[in-house]
């Protein structure tokens, strides 16, 4: 930990050429993060972006296996929805070092750790949306021929993306939060450059406020995707 906050530390030992009382009071400085800006939305923020787009993409594909598990073995929905809710729980932090000694410092440990984090939400949404198919839909595909597969593709599937669509926003946008803790486990990001210096304000908000802004457009995307792929949810709000 004193290795990591060492390195950290020495990222801003050079802290531009903004205005010097400000800097030297810690404060709010226009002049310095115009000075600095690609410190924010260079490495730091890819390695962000990768970490989210990862890990919340794995936990999508292993939350969507466990509900269409969960939905052809019913019993086995509660036991599922337990264990991801437990490691929900787990703290961020002492997910990254219980990982260390197996999985060693890295991309690696911090992608593990946080697509645990999403599994509860994605799981739970995906199995609400399949659920909450009205019974006729599913009687009329049934009525048309299909069989229970097509009927799961064609029918159920569509009609359960809001529900889907809304797991994954909450799942991405509470990852892009969570992810600013994986310098902790040696994964960079912008939790990196905020803890670089958390005395000088300028930095935390910087750094912070480009996380924030990552939330809010990664939100936006998925948001905008959700729209376009249920075109009909638009007919009814009209």
């Amino acid at each position: 930990m004193t290795a990591i906050l060492a390195q950290a530390e020495g990222f801003f030992r050079d802290r531009g050429t903004g205005d010097g009382s400000c800097v030297e009071r810690n404060g709010f400085c226009p002049s310095w993060i115009a000075d600095n800006l690609d410190r924010y939305v260079g490495r730091p923020l890819l390695e962000h972006v990768e970490l989210v787009v990862v890990s919340v993409t794995a936990g999508f594909a292993i939350a969507f296996a466990l509900a269409l598990l969960a939905r052809r073995r019913r019993w086995l929905a509660a036991p599922i929805g337990q264990v991801t809710a437990v490691l929900y729980t787990i703290p961020s932090i002492a997910a990254f070092f219980l990982l260390l000694p197996f999985t060693g410092r890295g991309f690696l440990t911090a992608v593990i750790a946080l697509t645990a984090y999403t599994l509860v939400i994605l799981f739970r949404n995906i199995m609400t949306g399949l659920d909450n198919v009205p019974a006729e839909a599913r009687d009329a595909g049934l009525g048309m021929g299909l069989t229970p597969r097509q009927l799961l593709w064609r029918v159920e599937l569509p009609l359960a993306v809001p529900e889907i669509m809304a797991g994954l926003r909450i799942a991405t946008t509470t990852t892009v939060g969570l992810a600013t803790l994986a310098f902790f486990a040696g994964a960079g990001g912008l939790g990196e450059t905020i803890y670089a210096d958390l005395r000088f304000k300028s930095n935390v908000v910087m750094a912070g406020g480009v996380a924030v802004l990552l939330a809010v457009l990664a939100d936006a995307l998925l948001l905008g995707i959700q729209r376009l792929s249920t075109p009909w949810t638009r007919a009814v709000a009209r």
